[in-house]
């Protein structure tokens, strides 16, 4: 793993005595592990002997016992209590588990979980289907988007490819169909068509390999990278691709909130966050 770049020194997961509480500890135990970070876990809610006993009980089942743990207990609203922590503990990256709807193959953020993706401070990965057993990241989808937080959404999908060992890295610039502006009507309009096609795919590879070149060569040195455009939706064309060449991470940037670029990033990331394509990773700029 490079050394000089580690966006995720603190993570931080909130965690309930569910039945899947076990599964999600081993998983988050083994992200924490490869992205070398510290891990806080969480519990909002009263602090008792036999919870200590269970967490501390799966704590020692993890791939990684030795990991540096700090356990918080706090009493309070989860949503609020949840984004204080991760501003005076300095966390760096929250983790959040995702809800399959009833006998359905699909996954959607909870109430809290969308909000607190939304308001917190940090970067979110949001996790679909953890496991007890590690399980390859073979594949990673990370947007291309011409917006100033992609050069962090990019430089941390390289760590995460880098940390997980993953075979390919794709990123992807969604192109607004509107930019073509021209009406099909004859072989010659198609034509047209086609060739500003290839002039926006030309110019959005320009512009991320611009990005790939700037950044450390020991972080792009061993994954293998691919760009890739698609025409239509922002949020929506990228989850659709995500899911259909079967990713393993799909990461995309948060825009800051300000005026049009807050709007943008709510309109954009509500089509992934109804119905997850596979686990999500949001980049925040570090504060």
């Amino acid at each position: 793993m490079p050394s000089k770049i580690q966006p995720f020194k603190t993570i931080l997961f909130g965690f309930a005595f569910s039945p899947s509480l076990r599964i999600n500890v081993l998983e988050t135990n083994r992200i924490a592990y490869s992205f070398g970070a510290k891990l806080i876990l969480l519990h909002v809610g009263e602090k008792s002997d036999e919870k200590i006993k269970e967490i501390t009980t799966v704590l020692a089942e993890t791939d990684h016992p030795d990991l540096e743990v700090e356990i918080l207990w706090k009493n309070g609203d989860p949503f609020t209590i949840i984004s204080r922590t991760c501003e005076s503990s300095k966390i760096d990256l929250l983790i959040l588990g995702a809800i399959q709807h009833e006998n359905m193959l699909q996954f959607y953020v909870g109430s809290i979980a969308r909000k607190l993706t939304r308001k917190v401070c940090c970067s979110v990965l949001l996790l679909i289907k953890p496991s007890a057993k590690a399980s390859p990241c073979n594949h990673i989808v990370v947007n291309g988007l011409d917006a100033p937080e992609t050069h962090f959404a990019i430089t941390d999908a390289f760590f995460a490819a880098n940390a997980f060992g993953s075979q390919q890295l794709t990123i992807v610039e969604e192109i607004l169909q509107k930019e073509i502006d021209i009406t099909v009507e004859d072989d010659r309009s198609l034509k047209k068509a086609n060739l500003t096609k290839e002039r926006l795919k030309q110019r959005e590879e320009s512009r991320v390999l611009k990005i790939i070149n700037s950044l450390p060569k020991d972080l792009t040195l061993n994954v293998q990278v691919k760009t890739q455009s698609i025409f239509g939706k922002r949020g929506y064309s990228i989850g659709h691709y995500a899911e259909v060449v079967r990713a393993d991470l799909l990461i995309m940037n948060a825009p800051q909130k300000t005026g049009f670029l807050d709007r943008l990033f709510r309109h954009d990331i509500e089509y992934i966050l109804s119905d997850l394509p596979t686990d999500l990773l949001i980049i925040r700029k570090p504060i």
